[in-house]
C-alpha cells in the first residue's frame, strides 16, 4: 500500500495545480458530516474529497448438528478515499477512488487498490462520455449503490455471483425528458472485457453492453437512485425500472471479472477463450422511507470449436476434460464458468428516528454445468437475510448495522476447509460505518 500513497498526494497537488495556474483562491466551501469537504474556485470549479470506513465482524454456523467449529471473521471491511471534481463550465469532471483496507478482491496476485479512476466530458447537458475505470452499466442494479448508503451489511449473493464490480474503458449516458415529467436513461459502454485494470497481458476480445432506464414518476431527491435507504423519505413515489445486456468476447475468467484466470488452447497451443453473456431486469422503489429493489440476472456461455487443452493452475496444459469419466469439452468450460439465473427481491422502511428494519430473499439458479455448483463457494440455492440498522444522523455519515442470513443446502456443500458437510448455514454480521 506504501507504493500508493506518493501518487495519492499527487494526485491532490494536480488537482489544485489548476486553481493556482490561474491565480484563482480555493477556499473550503462547505464541509457536512457524511459529505465530505467542498472546495471552490472564484470561477465556480469544485473539489470534493470524500472517505469512510467500515469495521467488519462475521460469524458461521452449520446447523448439522455434527462437531463444525462456528467461524468468525474480524477485518476492515473498507476503507476508501474519494477525490472528485468537476471544471467552472461543467463539462469536465473525474473520480478518483481508492480502498486502503487491503481486503479487496486479487488483481494479477495483488490487492487492487484502485477502484475509480476517470474522467468524464459532458457533450450537452443531456449526453456524458466517461473514460477510464469505474462501475459498469451492464451489472444489476444493487451494484449501483454505494457501499456506505447499503441497507444489510453485504451486497446479495447475485451481484457476487454475476458482477463484475469495476471494468475499463469508454462509457457514454444519457438523461432525457419525456412527457408528464417522465424521464428514459440509456446507457452504452465498450470496456477490455477483463474487469479492472489490468497490469499484465489483456486477454480475448473487448465487452460491448448497454442498457436502458425509465423513470416515470421523475428523478430521484439527492442522487437517491444510486442508494439504496431512502433517507430524504421521497414526498411522492419515485420508480426506476430497466434491463440491460452485455456480450464479452472471450473470457480468461469465471464472468470477466479477472483475465488470465483460466486459459484454453487450440491444437496448435493458440489461445482460444469461451464467450460470456448477460442480461437482466430490475428496478427501485422508494415512497416516504419505504424502499424496495428487484432484480433478476442470466449469465451464459458460447464455448467455440477447436478448443483442445486447459492450462493448469501450475502453467502446464493438458487436453483433459473429463466429466464423470467422459471427455466433454463444452460442458468442463461451462462447468468453471457462472452460467444460470438468480433473482433478488430487498425491502425495507426506515423510522423517523433513524432505524432501518430490512429483509432481502435471493435464489440462484445454476445450470447443469455451472461453477454455481461448486459446493465450497456455491451451491447454496436460498438466501433469507434479515437485517436492522440505526443511522446516527439525517445522511449516511453513521450508522450501526446487524444482519442475520439462514442459507440452505443444495445437497452437498463444503465449510471452510473444504471438507464434505450436511445440514444449512447461519451467518451473523455486525458493521459500522463512519465517514468523513
Amino acid at each position: 500500500m506504501k507504493q500508493f500513497l506518493p501518487f495519492i498526494f499527487l494526485l491532490l497537488a494536480n488537482c489544485f495545480a489548476p486553481m493556482q495556474a490561474q491565480e484563482l483562491k480555493p477556499r473550503v466551501n462547505a464541509y457536512n458530516f457524511g459529505d465530505g469537504f467542498t472546495i471552490n474556485d472564484d470561477e465556480g470549479g469544485e473539489l470534493r474529497i470524500i472517505g469512510y470506513l467500515q469495521p467488519y465482524m462475521e460469524s458461521r454456523m452449520l446447523l448439522d448438528g455434527e462437531d463444525n467449529p462456528q467461524a468468525n471473521r474480524f477485518r476492515m471491511r473498507r476503507l476508501r478515499l474519494r477525490v472528485q471534481g468537476r471544471s467552472s463550465n461543467d463539462k469536465f469532471s473525474y473520480r478518483f477512488q481508492t480502498d486502503l483496507s487491503g481486503t479487496g478482491e486479487l488483481l494479477d496476485g495483488n490487492n487492487n487498490f484502485l477502484l475509480d479512476a476517470w474522467v468524464a466530458y459532458n457533450f450537452t447537458r443531456r449526453i456524458r462520455v466517461t473514460f477510464g475505470q469505474r462501475a459498469p452499466f451492464s451489472d444489476n442494479r444493487e451494484l449501483w449503490m454505494n457501499s456506505n448508503t447499503l441497507q444489510l451489511v453485504e451486497r446479495s449473493r447475485v451481484t457476487s455471483a454475476f458482477s463484475t464490480i469495476r471494468e475499463f474503458g469508454v462509457f457514454m449516458d444519457g438523461t432525457f425528458r419525456m412527457l408528464n415529467r417522465s424521464y428514459i436513461k440509456p446507457y452504452l459502454m465498450v470496456t477490455n472485457g477483463d474487469g479492472p485494470n489490468v497490469f499484465l497481458r489483456d486477454r480475448g476480445g473487448l465487452k460491448y453492453a448497454g442498457r436502458f432506464d425509465i423513470l416515470p414518476f421523475g428523478l430521484f431527491n439527492n442522487f437517491g437512485q444510486f442508494n439504496q435507504v431512502d433517507m430524504v423519505r421521497e414526498r411522492t413515489p419515485k420508480l426506476v425500472f430497466g434491463g440491460h445486456y452485455s456480450y464479452n468476447v472471450g473470457i480468461s475468467g469465471r464472468r470477466g471479472r479477472t483475465s488470465g484466470s483460466i486459459l484454453y488452447l487450440d491444437d496448435k497451443g493458440q489461445e482460444l477463450l469461451p464467450d460470456y453473456y448477460k442480461y437482466g431486469v430490475d428496478f427501485l422503489f422508494k415512497f416516504r422511507g419505504f424502499s424496495a429493489i428487484g432484480e433478476f440476472v442470466r449469465g451464459g456461455g458460447v464455448v467455440p470449436e477447436g478448443i483442445a487443452q486447459r492450462v493448469r493452475n501450475d502453467g502446464s496444459v493438458t487436453p483433459n476434460f473429463v466429466i464423470n469419466g467422459e471427455q466433454n469439452i463444452r460442458d468442463y468450460i461451462l462447468g468453471r464458468m457462472m452460467v444460470g439465473s438468480a433473482y433478488n427481491i430487498q425491502m425495507g422502511y426506515l423510522l423517523k428516528s433513524g432505524i432501518s428494519i430490512d429483509g432481502r430473499f435471493t435464489h440462484l439458479i445454476p445450470d447443469e454445468h455451472s461453477f454455481l455448483r461448486n459446493p465450497t463457494f456455491y451451491n447454496r440455492p436460498n438466501y433469507y437475510t434479515l437485517g436492522l440498522s440505526k443511522y446516527l444522523g439525517r445522511n449516511y455519515g453513521a450508522k450501526l448495522q446487524a444482519d442475520i442470513t439462514y442459507v440452505t443446502n443444495n445437497g452437498g456443500i463444503n465449510n471452510s476447509a473444504g471438507l464434505p458437510v450436511s445440514g444449512n448455514e447461519l451467518i451473523f454480521r455486525i458493521m459500522s460505518t463512519y465517514s468523513f
